[in-house]
């Protein structure tokens, strides 16, 4: 019997194919899924990678048996399919895994309108329900077994996205898209057709093997061929999708990547036109230029612990307009509160394209802090490598501690987090100050703590 333990996460199913996931595996989570949202019908598509087609096959099998209508929309971005589940107003499920290198796979899962699944939320229901499957048998079919249909989304998708950001007036733009052989590849091309855009496209081959380089913009490497290829295009700006397209990481005309918390800001302050007075999430370990021109432009900053169940919960409770993270995952209201790396690329193409300036001096304003990035540190024990941080802290006039998530320190001049990883034996610092010799003195006095 397959451990679940090993391939259900917090937020989704991931394992290696077909060791920890096989098609068995995926009809019998179709079903559970079924079961538990208790959908009529529900949405199904699949990243490039080649175990994807024959998974999402056998778990679309798995809800038909249960009684529920299944449409499969095939090949799609990670967006892309909850934009299905929005515009269709079913449960959705999206068979990828992301970054990870190519024997993996996994589901990414979601209620009617995008809602997020997870352990607290169908999760813990839906793996309950594989096990006792796993070790007594499936229960009979249903009476009236579902209908299967397949359907392309990529043109209503992009439609809809374009319809959210005004680009009709921009000026010609030079962009080059590292789609890193992911489904960015799929659906760059369908988005930003007929835009005044010389697109360069590198690695748009769908390829879940990822020949190139692991589609996982967020380590700097991954970045190197787009910031080089930007240099020699004498482009205007760099966009990065990961492998499921739905983060997209900046880079300006100089080669130099734009952090997402600037990102973050600059889309807040366009949402914030658009929606005088509404409030804008951000995870605490987003820079705190963030809040500053949320405030700046009228809105109310809304700070939430990192992950996406805990945004897209505050921009449900709140009714935010927006949301951003610090690992380049952006949240809109107009988009059911899912994330969507390409609309916050859109939004920086509209921004960039509607005055005359670079992009470097376009989010100068909103990058205000120098910040060391997450560094990760391997410990024995986090919980007492956290508390020796806190000590040594502790007696230090002006400072004050925040536990809302890890340990964060606090002072006039900077801040710092320190959060376990909940699946190694981590601990994640990110750092920032007023300038760049305090954050590297600030850095350094932490991470000598931590690694004792």
């Amino acid at each position: 019997m397959t451990d679940l333990s090993q391939i259900v996460k917090a937020y989704d199913v991931r394992g290696v194919y077909p060791d920890q996931l096989d098609d068995r595996l995926a009809e019998l989570f179709g079903a559970a899924f079924a079961e538990v949202t208790a959908a009529e019908a529900i949405v199904v598509g699949h990243d490039m990678r080649p175990s994807s087609p024959g998974l999402t096959a056998a778990f679309a099998r798995g809800a038909v048996s249960r009684g529920t209508d299944t449409t499969i929309i095939g090949l799609c971005s990670t967006d892309q399919l909850y934009y299905a589940s929005g515009a269709l107003d079913v449960p959705g499920a999206m068979f990828t895994a992301s970054h990870n290198p190519a024997q993996y796979n996994g589901i990414k899962m979601c209620r009617a309108g995008a809602a997020p699944v997870g352990q607290d939320t169908g999760l813990a229901d839906i793996r309950a329900l594989v096990e006792q499957w796993l070790a007594h048998g499936t229960p009979p079919p249903a009476a009236r077994p579902g209908t299967l249909a397949r359907r392309d989304t990529l043109d209503d998708y992009a439609a809809y996205l374009l319809s959210l950001v005004g680009l009709s007036g921009i000026r010609p733009l030079k962009v080059v898209v590292d789609a890193g052989n992911g489904m960015g590849g799929h659906t760059v091309p369908t988005v930003l057709a007929g835009l005044p855009l010389d697109v360069v496209p590198m690695y748009f081959e769908l390829d879940g093997t990822f020949p190139n380089h692991e589609a996982n913009p967020l380590d700097p490497k991954n970045l190197v061929d787009l910031q080089a290829r930007v240099l020699a295009e004498g482009a205007d700006l760099g966009l990065a999708f990961d492998g499921d397209a739905d983060r997209c990481f900046v880079v300006d005309e100089r080669g130099e990547g734009v952090s997402p918390s600037a990102i973050t800001a600059l889309v807040a302050a366009r949402e914030l036109a658009k929606h005088p007075g509404a409030t804008v999430i951000h995870n605490l370990i987003t820079s705190w230029s963030v809040p500053e021109v949320v405030r700046e432009h009228g809105g109310i900053p809304v700070r939430t612990r990192v992950g996406h169940s805990f945004i897209k919960q505050e921009m449900a409770t709140t009714g935010a307009v927006f949301g951003g993270e610090h690992s380049a995952h952006y949240y809109f209201r107009d988009f059911w509160n899912a994330d969507t790396g390409m609309l916050a690329a859109l939004h920086v193409l509209s921004a960039l394209g509607g005055q005359e300036g670079t992009l470097s001096a376009l989010v100068s304003s909103y990058d205000r802090y120098a910040a060391s990035g997450e560094i990760n540190s391997t410990v024995d024990d986090q919980k007492a490598r956290t508390a020796a941080v806190r000590a040594a802290y502790a007696t230090q006039a002006g400072v004050t501690f925040d536990e809302l998530d890890g340990l964060t320190v606090i002072s006039a001049d900077w801040w710092f987090n320190l959060r376990p990883s909940n699946t190694e034996p981590l601990l994640r610092l990110n750092v920032e100050a007023r300038d760049e010799a305090t954050m590297r003195e600030i850095r350094d006095t932490a991470l000598a703590l931590i690694r004792g």
